[in-house]
């Protein structure tokens, strides 16, 4: 049967036994109770349906879209390796008033992807910065510095939060 295929699956629909009287040998198949079927399809249904929506051609993004959901991810995982420990979720432990969200964002006159990007790049008050070519020395990050390509994706990543409330953000990161 299918169902006994599956790993850890103790519901059976048809489950055979033997039936040993007398010496006598003979199959008798034991239909399980239909509540016991329902339980055991309603348990099953959001992992089919998980999987349907997953697979199915209709759900899957235009071919244009695949590059902006990879600059989505790479501006992401970034974000993760260089701000969420200062940023996590779109706020700020060091400086209350100057989180990610767009209100904050608004009211320091850093709403735009070309000001995130400079403030990223050179750094602003105890924010440090975090481009190559980062200058004063004490302004700039003494970690891993990042190229202009992923500073461009981590100010495009950290708009378009801004832009949505953090919604897809969680607290533990990438």
């Amino acid at each position: 049967m299918l169902l006994s295929a599956i790993p850890n699956c103790n519901s059976r629909l048809i489950s055979p036994t033997v039936n040993q009287e007398k010496g006598n040998q003979r199959d008798e198949t034991q239909w399980v109770n239909p509540q016991r079927q329902i339980k055991f399809l309603q348990r099953l249904t959001p992992s089919l349906f998980a999987a349907f929506v997953a697979l199915s051609p209709i759900i899957t993004p235009p071919v244009g879209s695949y590059a902006e959901a990879i600059d989505v991810q790479r501006g992401a995982s970034l974000f993760g390796h260089a701000c969420i420990g200062c940023h996590v979720a779109g706020g700020n432990i060091i400086q209350p008033g100057a989180t990610l969200f767009l209100k904050d964002l608004q009211r320091n006159g850093v709403d735009t992807e070309e000001e995130i990007y400079n403030i990223t790049y050179y750094g602003k008050g105890r924010m440090p910065g975090f481009g190559e070519m980062c200058t004063p020395r004490g302004q700039c990050t003494f970690g891993a510095r990042l190229k202009e390509d992923e500073i461009k994706l981590l100010a495009n990543f950290v708009k378009s939060q801004a832009d949505q409330g953090w919604l897809n953000i969680g607290n533990g990161g990438d």
